[in-house]
């Protein structure tokens, strides 16, 4: 089995598992993360390129830029659009596993995602960082394991959504790596 599609079953079965109880965890603990999203949006993306330094290839507009990552307006713009879509879209999500993304659609954002490459190894790394950032991002007495799995289940469901809206490749013409 190729490891996307046994990354794909962890996810898909990790979302049919979204309770009411992590669902009000998770729109608890934005409310208090939304306060400061622009700095928790940075925090985040600072620490995916830390993480994963080849992901700035991934947006054209630091490409070519000499400006330092923390300073880069057009990076803090996006950092706060990205970090804000994905915690609104998880506190919007309910045990049924709806998922709502504010100001631009599923379908748009999965053939983004797909047109500039990203793969399950990415989406991994961004999974960590976010709960990284959360973690940082709220009171200590706050964080616990029911916060962290609630948000790990929440950004998994946002990801095979996604990754099912994603634009069709014919099998054939799929590209495999060894």
């Amino acid at each position: 089995m190729r490891k996307n599609s046994r990354v794909r079953e962890v996810i898909a079965a990790a979302s049919a598992s979204f309770t009411k109880e992590q669902a009000a965890l998770v729109k608890d603990t934005w409310t208090i993360l939304k306060k400061d999203a622009g700095r928790h949006g940075m925090d985040f993306f600072l620490m995916v390129f830390d993480i994963a330094p080849t992901a700035k290839k991934l947006f054209s507009f630091l490409k070519d830029s000499k400006e330092p990552l923390e300073k880069n307006s057009k990076l803090k713009a996006h950092a706060l659009q990205v970090f804000v879509i994905i915690c609104e879209s998880a506190a919007s999500l309910s045990s049924t596993g709806a998922v709502s993304t504010p100001g631009s659609t599923m379908k748009d954002m999965a053939r983004a995602h797909h047109l500039a490459g990203v793969v399950d190894e990415h989406y991994e790394v961004v999974r960590y960082c976010l709960l990284k950032t959360i973690q940082a991002g709220l009171p200590a007495e706050m964080w616990n394991e029911d916060v962290q799995q609630a948000w790990h289940d929440a950004y998994d469901e946002l990801v095979r959504e996604m990754r099912s809206q994603e634009p069709k490749i014919p099998a054939e013409t799929e590209v495999h790596s060894s």
